[in-house]
């Protein structure tokens, strides 16, 4: 870990368990994992990574508290390069299989790195043997009011290899067909707003038209998992799935089956549908 330590400004510690803690601004912080299921035949195919204040609480924290810490966008910087490493060495190195992490991004630091976005990201990566096709970046909804800089993010970190998450914000068709122009991988929908949306299906059919994956977020019911299902989505996650926890077991499906193959060190999925490059 001697190599990965000299990535960040900040202290990193393995606690008894194994499990890797950050130290910022007088907090350890960890990461938990909740499971991201494939829609057709109920298989865990990786772990949304969140940060969380003190390993041994029970209480979940987001990312956005822990990021109100850094209030100028310098140590903005320095804290998202912290709990990214913070979360690739806990899920690499737990057994994760061919398990993909996925990993949000705070607007802020968007906006103060102006260019190379995942460019130091990448370096842990390799240090630690991981390609960076294992990584699914999740933009935040906020970017899609600036579509230059939502354009300019993606392509970045598509020129790194990681995969691209973008959030559908509930704009027109007319967005849809941009958002598409930019082929992210991935779109995100929040399940609530999937069941009160007249005409969902063609909303989720056009997504799939340019090539991306619909995830479909904050699954927090029975009925929330049924409609994404109905609607025609590829990816789920939220509690009614599995809560944020302080362990990967992606060996484990949900409930049963083999999980997604991992993408070769040379090879980027661009689709989790299995569209490829």
């Amino acid at each position: 870990m001697f190599q990965v330590q000299a990535t960040t400004d900040y202290l990193l510690q393995r606690l008894e368990d194994n499990w890797i803690v950050g130290h910022f601004a007088n907090n350890r912080l960890a990461s938990v994992f909740q499971p991201i299921v494939a829609a057709n035949a109920l298989q865990v195919i990786g772990h949304g990574a969140y940060i969380q204040c003190d390993p041994d609480s029970k209480n979940f924290v987001s990312p956005w508290e822990i990021f109100s810490l850094g209030t100028e966008d310098s140590m903005l910087v320095k804290l998202d390069r912290l709990c990214r490493t913070v979360h690739a060495l806990n899920y690499f190195h737990a057994g994760s299989g061919p398990g993909n992490l996925f990993v949000n991004v705070q607007p802020r630091l968007l906006e103060s790195v102006k260019d190379d976005h995942g460019h130091a990201f990448a370096k842990v990566l390799d240090l630690i043997g991981i390609s960076t096709s294992r990584v699914v970046i999740e933009i935040p909804a906020e970017v899609n009011r600036n579509w230059k800089l939502l354009g300019h993010v993606i392509g970045n970190y598509r020129s790194h290899g990681y995969r691209i998450a973008a959030n559908h914000s509930g704009t027109g068709e007319n967005w849809m067909a941009e958002l598409g122009s930019l082929y992210p991988d991935i779109v995100r929908l929040e399940a609530s707003a999937l069941m009160g949306r007249f005409g969902a299906r063609t909303l989720v059919d056009s997504i799939h038209q340019f090539g991306a994956s619909v995830l479909v977020c904050e699954i927090e019911t029975s009925q929330h998992k049924a409609a994404a299902l109905q609607e025609g989505a590829d990816l789920l996650q939220g509690r009614a799935l599995g809560v944020p926890v302080r362990a990967v077991e992606p060996s484990v499906p949900v409930p049963a089956g083999n999980h997604y193959p991992a993408p070769s060190e040379n090879y980027r999925q661009r689709s989790f549908r299995g569209s490829p490059d």
